[in-house]
């Protein structure tokens, strides 16, 4: 046990490094100006048309900095404030790569589909895993382990959905990139590799994620499978 808190605080430990570097890099790539003078809602259209995608539409998200998805439900791509009328790097980058997903889409790529055929029971399975997983330790202390392995099951649900989640996040980024750099919005080479650079620490933060809730598994699988020890 001691050994898994290490592990634990560890992780934690790198994750804050890794969201305070990514944070770092976008403010850094956000203030290098896009040679093109396009901006994120620009990059974005241009890069939809470009892979014959007509019915996407972009929008403007409210949820605050760094919100930037893609929604497969409605086909939209939604881009923060900074992004939306950014006409930086960081912003054509992030625009890009929001993009990568709406043409993972229109491809169907294996990932993508399996990861949203994952959201409706991982979204029931991530509202009720902490609650059973209190409950489930305090049973143990009675001898029923029953509700703990409902709890671990949903927690493995979650750990496997974030672990599906790094191929798409990855490969949106690559057609991101080769996008940029063959639609020539990513005029100079310091441009391409500041792009590069933000979005590699963008997927290192579902990396780390991905390993986190990889070590609160097994941490509960070792309550529920060791608890004859």
């Amino acid at each position: 046990m001691g050994l898994y808190w290490i592990i634990f605080i560890g992780i934690a430990l790198i994750s804050w490094i890794v969201q305070a570097r990514f944070k770092s890099k976008f403010k850094k790539y956000s203030e290098m100006p896009l040679t093109s003078g396009m901006s994120g809602a620009e990059v974005a259209q241009k890069m939809l048309h470009d892979n014959g995608i007509y019915d996407v539409q972009i929008f403007q998200a409210n949820e605050g900095q760094l919100s930037d998805h893609y929604n497969p439900a409605n086909r939209s791509v939604n881009l923060s404030a900074e992004v939306y009328h950014g006409r930086s790097v960081a912003a054509a980058a992030v625009a890009a790569h929001e993009c990568g997903h709406a043409v993972q889409h229109a491809t169907a790529y294996s990932w993508l589909q399996f990861r949203s055929a994952m959201v409706p029971i991982v979204s029931v399975a991530s509202r009720m895993t902490t609650w059973v997983l209190m409950i489930g330790v305090v049973m143990m202390f009675f001898n029923n382990p029953w509700v703990l392995a409902v709890g671990v099951g949903a927690l493995f649900l979650t750990t496997l959905f974030s672990f599906v989640t790094l191929p798409v996040e990855f490969d949106a980024s690559a057609r991101a990139l080769a996008w940029l750099n063959s639609a020539n919005i990513t005029h100079t080479t310091e441009e391409h590799d500041g792009a590069k650079d933000a979005l590699k620490w963008a997927a290192m933060t579902y990396v780390v994620a991905a390993l986190s809730a990889l070590v609160t598994l097994l941490y509960y699988a070792y309550i529920l499978f060791g608890r004859r020890d």
